[in-house]
Order: structure tokens, then C-alpha cells, then sequence
């Protein structure tokens, strides 16, 4: 990738560890910031809203997302509350193990992440899902990615794709991601 625009990690609940994916994409390139939030264990999604707000307008310019678990339900539902300036900031989103807020393993300390807003986004977007995540059915990952309007990419074996997955940089990501930044 070329292009300077910041690349804005937006992590699930616990955060990401050092090992996770997201963690190492950081610590390799400048252009990886974090939205950070004050409570990353029993989050509520208002405050979480707030937090990924605050980032974003901070930045001057276009910004890619690449969020993971219930990360991703936060970027869906800051989407439909954020203003238009923000929203004309996003190029992109990488998606990836999008934690199913409804299902009966999403933390119970996590509150108002559900529902998972299903409407169409206005950019490019990829959602990325493993056949045996403990979060979200394959079925059910394929479901928000059509309501999206997002490339579906289903992988196998890999759990939740974090840390526990042992993906180290998670080349196969970076494609992803990369392919979503040459477009602009």
C-alpha cells in the first residue's frame, strides 16, 4: 500500500493482545492508530460510539476501518449515528470475525450491541468469517455481508481469527486490506 491515509484498528471486547493480528499490523506501520475505549471488558456501545467518534473526528482526512468481533458491530452502528462529515471520511472497512450480538456467545457484560444493523454501506467493505467461529455462524456472517453490500470470504479453521488462531502478521489479511486500499 501507498497510500497515507490512516488505517484505524477498532479492536473487540479485551482489545488486542500483542499477538493478535490487529496488534502487529499496528507495530509494523506508522499509519495504524487505535481506537482505544476506557472499558474493553463489560463495554456499553454508547460509550464505545463515543470513543470511535472522538477518533475519527480528530482525523483530517480518509480513513480505512479494519475491525474485529464486536469491533465490527460498533463501526455498524456508529455508521447510521455519526455525521456526515465522518461518515465522507471512510473509504473502506475490513471486517473480520464480526461477533454475532444476538447469539448466545456474545458476552452478557456487553451491552447495546444488538441489533446489528443490516442496512446497505455506501463503501467498499469485506467481511471475513472462519466455518467454525464460536461467535457467529457461517450462515449468519454471509447474511450481514449481503445486507452490507460486502465481498464475503469465508475461511476454514481459523476460530475467531485472533490471537488463539496463530496467524502471526496474517498475510492473507493484509491482501484483504490491501486490496480495499487500491482503490484509492
Amino acid at each position: 500500500m501507498n497510500q497515507d491515509f490512516p488505517i484505524l484498528i477498532v479492536p473487540g471486547i479485551g482489545n488486542s493482545d500483542p499477538l493478535h493480528w490487529q496488534s502487529r499490523w499496528q507495530a509494523s506501520d506508522r499509519r495504524y492508530q487505535r481506537v482505544m475505549q476506557s472499558e474493553w471488558d463489560a463495554p456499553r456501545c454508547n460509550d464505545w460510539i463515543v470513543g470511535l467518534e472522538q477518533h475519527v473526528k480528530q482525523l483530517e482526512g480518509p480513513v480505512v476501518l479494519v475491525a474485529h468481533s464486536a469491533g465490527c458491530a460498533l463501526v455498524l452502528r456508529w455508521w447510521w449515528c455519526t455525521s456526515l462529515d465522518n461518515q465522507r471520511k471512510i473509504l473502506g472497512a475490513l471486517l473480520v470475525a464480526p461477533a454475532d450480538p444476538d447469539g448466545e456467545n456474545f458476552p452478557k457484560a456487553a451491552t447495546g450491541f444488538s441489533p446489528m444493523p443490516l442496512d446497505l454501506l455506501p463503501f467498499p467493505s469485506t467481511v471475513v468469517c472462519s466455518d467454525n467461529d464460536p461467535y457467529i455462524s457461517a450462515p449468519r456472517a454471509g447474511e450481514y455481508a449481503r445486507a452490507w453490500g460486502s465481498r464475503f470470504l469465508l475461511v476454514k479453521q481459523l476460530g475467531h481469527i485472533n490471537a488463539e488462531s496463530n496467524l502471526g502478521m496474517w498475510d492473507e489479511g493484509r491482501e484483504l486490506l490491501n486490496a480495499l486500499c487500491t482503490r484509492y
